[in-house]
């Protein structure tokens, strides 16, 4: 008789609840990811244009916070910029804004300099592409404290801002892992199967459409998600087929939620890291999330991951 099992059966016996006190998740309030292009904002209201063309106001709460490259208030936001907004669901109240962010995860293929600044290209994945990131000089000594190995064939993972079709990256999404894209490292021998939860960091991507809920997944069958690079973790993830659905909770904040498998999530399926936001994960990130989805489990996309657990839904 499995440890789960005999615990529930004690627990029935006993006239007890079989979740552990330190498992009962506090009742919290709902949020909500919000997206689009600024009209207007002021210390106390922003107004925008979502991705449907529809105009919404959205209440800025007296205890907001926002970024753009850094951090800012709301107010601040320029005119124009495309906004990503944490919101309380019941009000409508933003308490957290993030202006033009943007994450740019592959592998480096080369490097370059203009004057004091420094341009990667990565190759993004086969359904992403590739992509041309300028560091910053001001930004440089963050990046490079972390991603030490900024050469050809590494991992490379930064959060950032686009604007004018010009990606610039600010933060590092993690430490970069030591070894190359194609030395990942085995998973353990054996796991729990797709009943199970399995533990590891969840991040975000912005590869998603725009205002679009859902879960890009690494272990996904290669035929059936038309990705030659899927099917690589060094967690014991089971395979799953595109839109299955997911249960995904975050731990850090006793939030959860059950998303479809929209995406591959090939690249995240190479960072054998860990997430150190609440206590420390397991290692591997086990699902990448689109950024509304993110912030709706209650995750800061300027820290770029939380520590989860995935099943299925």
């Amino acid at each position: 008789m499995g440890v789960e099992r005999r615990s529930t059966l004690a627990s029935a016996a006993l006239g007890r609840s079989a979740v552990p006190p330190q498992a009962a998740v506090e009742e919290r309030p709902v949020l909500s990811g919000v997206t689009g292009e600024i009209l207007d904002i002021s210390p106390h209201l922003v107004i925008l244009e979502n991705p449907d063309g529809v105009e919404e106001r959205l209440v800025i709460a007296p205890w907001a916070t926002a970024w753009h490259g850094q951090p800012a208030v709301p107010a601040d936001l320029p005119i124009g910029a495309h906004v990503t907004i944490r919101a309380r669901q019941s009000g409508r109240v933003a308490e957290r804004l993030w202006g033009d962010i943007t994450r740019v995860t592959g592998v480096i293929t080369s490097l370059g300099t203009d004057r004091r600044d420094l341009t990667i290209e990565l190759h993004c994945g086969p359904h992403r592409g590739k992509r041309t990131v300028v560091i910053p000089y001001g930004a440089s000594g963050r990046i490079r404290v972390r991603h030490p190995q900024l050469e050809p064939g590494y991992l490379f993972d930064a959060i950032g801002t686009r604007m004018a079709g010009v990606t610039f990256a600010h933060l590092p999404a993690t430490s970069q892992p030591a070894y190359r894209a194609t030395a990942v490292p085995p998973p353990p021998p054996a796991y729990g199967g797709v009943q199970s939860r399995i533990s590891g960091a969840a991040s975000w991507s912005d590869a998603f459409d725009d205002g679009e809920a859902g879960a890009a997944y690494p272990m996904l069958e290669r035929a059936d998600s038309g990705c030659e690079d899927a099917g690589v973790s060094c967690t014991g993830l089971p395979y799953l087929a595109l839109g299955s659905m997911l249960y995904v909770g975050n731990v850090c904040e006793g939030r959860a939620s059950v998303l479809p498998i929209v995406a591959c999530g090939c690249m995240a399926g190479r960072f054998c890291d860990r997430c150190v936001q609440c206590g420390t994960s397991p290692r591997g990130r086990i699902v990448e999330l689109s950024p509304v989805s993110f912030v709706e489990l209650g995750g800061d996309l300027t820290k770029g991951c939380f520590n989860a657990r995935v099943g299925l839904g």
